[in-house]
């Protein structure tokens, strides 16, 4: 089978469409002939090795000194079961299927084997494989860090970055817990954010959240442009920040904020259950929660998809497809 590989760390131009082996599924997994994926900016990320400041060696560490330990990127995907284990029960052949994989990676390949209990989950009907494959890489992260900050029905929520996939994705999902929800973007993208249910969207290229005098229960930062020294005096008394995309010292800071302060900052990874993928499709299926494609590529111009991606500029997910 044709997968994406990459030896060495540096630009697109290190990856590589290979032939490897054809994976079998053991006896309680499913065997998935791929149909789409993304390319996000975690791939962006573990290529490159570009961190947020001071966490450049601890990134290494994390995917690999010298060179890759995880040779094929790729956190989400959709497709159709091809094969299954003696063992499967909760699958059929021919079933369409969406899975996340998130630091695992390994889903830029024409067939994946999950474990039926793992992170997989039936395709809403009324997505493609395309939306569906762009469903849960900024679904997962929103959730996990909404969770988190104990969101409520009534909380005044802002989103900074809410046209990208995370951002896309909270905005969204806020609005399902009964938030409200106010996006932050570029010009470029105000009607987008809009139309994803935000009450209110604030174009940072012509006003500044943070001196405007208004103030959140929640404010999701997916960008990076908003640590709590920047948002504290928009966050309430008790007000959560949520670091998505932070800085080392923005983590270790985070403890002392909190308890100085009576506001909380919370950042570093969190792996949600995966029982959020399930909610993630029901809220799909019932129109709550609309994936966001920025550009599609076909397989064979996946560099050009993490060209994309690197230039900081794509509105919700760029995919891939896999013919």
């Amino acid at each position: 089978m044709k997968a994406v590989v990459y030896d060495n760390y540096g630009s697109p131009d290190v990856l590589q469409i290979r032939e490897i082996a054809k994976p079998v599924p053991a006896d309680n997994e499913v065997l998935v002939k791929v149909h789409a994926t993304t390319v996000s900016s975690a791939d962006w990320r573990a290529r490159s090795l570009i961190f947020p400041r001071g966490f450049g060696f601890m990134g290494r560490l994390f995917f690999g000194l010298s060179r890759p330990r995880q040779p094929i990127l790729g956190t989400e995907l959709s497709g159709a079961i091809e094969a299954i284990g003696k063992d499967v029960r909760d699958f059929k052949v021919g079933e369409r299927v969406f899975a996340f994989t998130g630091a695992r990676m390994g889903c830029h390949v024409e067939y994946k084997c999950f474990a039926e209990s793992g992170p997989i989950a039936r395709k809403p009907d009324n997505l493609s494989y395309e939306q569906a494959a762009a469903l849960s890489f900024g679904g997962m992260a929103s959730i996990a860090f909404l969770r988190r900050a104990k969101i409520k029905a009534g909380d005044k929520v802002l989103v900074n970055g809410a046209s990208g996939a995370v951002g896309a994705a909270a905005v969204q999902l806020a609005k399902h817990f009964g938030a409200e929800v106010t996006g932050v973007c570029s010009t470029a993208n105000v009607e987008l954010v809009r139309s994803l249910g935000a009450d209110s969207v604030i174009d940072y290229k012509h006003a500044d959240f943070t001196t405007n005098g208004e103030t959140y229960d929640i404010i999701l930062d997916s960008v990076g442009t908003a640590p709590f020294s920047r948002s504290q005096r928009s966050l309430k008394e008790g007000g959560r920040l949520l670091l998505v995309h932070g800085t080392l010292s923005d983590l270790l800071g985070s403890p002392w904020a909190s308890m100085s302060t009576g506001k909380k900052v919370i950042a570093g990874p969190h792996i949600p259950p995966q029982e959020e993928l399930h909610l993630l499709a029901r809220l799909a299926e019932s129109g709550a929660l609309k994936p966001v494609i920025d550009h599609q590529y076909p397989l064979e111009q996946i560099a050009s998809a993490h060209r994309r991606v690197d230039s900081g500029r794509k509105r919700g997910s760029v995919v891939v497809t896999v013919p």
